[in-house]
């Protein structure tokens, strides 16, 4: 089994940035990628970044230029640096690990403020 915890979120002004972190633990053999997802009220779940072992990135049209994804291999760990946050960008973000299966964490809320 895999335990997924995020971390980071918070309330922040428009322009402000944010750094959300997401740790896998548990019975881990090997892990695709990892990412985040986000969900804001009345939306589906969309994708916001994710990252291969090997260090690809896919990044969600709405946070390219704006978000970073970054990732730490040996301790199972990914990161988002947000920056230039955007009222639009107030969502439950969610963490995915892949490895056999999909494991979610529980999400962390982030809300800009206009």
């Amino acid at each position: 089994q895999v335990q997924v915890v995020e971390s980071g979120g918070g309330l922040v002004q428009a322009g402000g940035s944010l750094r959300l972190s997401c740790v896998a633990s548990g019975s881990i053999f090997s892990v695709n990628f990892m990412g985040w997802y986000r969900q804001a009220p009345g939306k589906q779940r969309e994708l916001v970044a994710v990252i291969t072992s090997g260090g690809t990135t896919n990044y969600g049209d709405s946070v390219k230029g704006r978000f970073t994804i970054s990732r730490d291999n040996a301790k199972n760990t990914v990161y988002l640096q947000m920056n230039s946050l955007k009222p639009e960008d107030t969502a439950v973000y969610y963490c995915l690990v892949r490895t056999m299966s999909e494991n979610w964490g529980q999400g962390t809320q982030v809300t800009v403020s206009s």
